[in-house]
């Protein structure tokens, strides 16, 4: 399986850092990953829906530790690049007003495997 595009939206926020939606072989879209800032650095919440006794379900997810791992580490890579390019002035900074459906150009990241 390999992760044919990227797209990240950053946030500006204390601990969501972004959104990303990955598109794997060209063929299948998930979106509303989150990027995290946690106790131990940043890491990805995958997307879920709220269900009635409040508490949160995957919707999509990884079914093992070593899949969840290598998501993680295409994602975050891509989160890292996106901000290298706000800090290099190619891109505006991130707003707290940004969703995981923005499809700006400039949120755009393709990787190629």
């Amino acid at each position: 399986m390999d992760i044919s595009e990227i797209r990240i939206t950053l946030r500006d926020d204390n601990k969501l850092k972004g959104f990303a939606s990955i598109t794997l072989e060209n063929a299948f879209v998930i979106r509303g990953l989150k990027v995290i800032e946690g106790a131990s650095g940043l890491f990805i919440a995958m997307p879920s829906r709220k269900r009635k006794d409040g508490t949160f379900q995957d919707i999509a997810h990884p079914i093992n530790m070593a899949t969840r791992e290598w998501m993680e580490n295409q994602v975050i890579a891509a989160y890292r690049q996106e901000i290298k390019r706000v800090e290099n002035g190619e891109i505006p900074p991130p707003s707290r007003h940004g969703h995981f459906d923005d499809d700006e150009d400039h949120a755009m990241m393709e990787e190629r495997f």
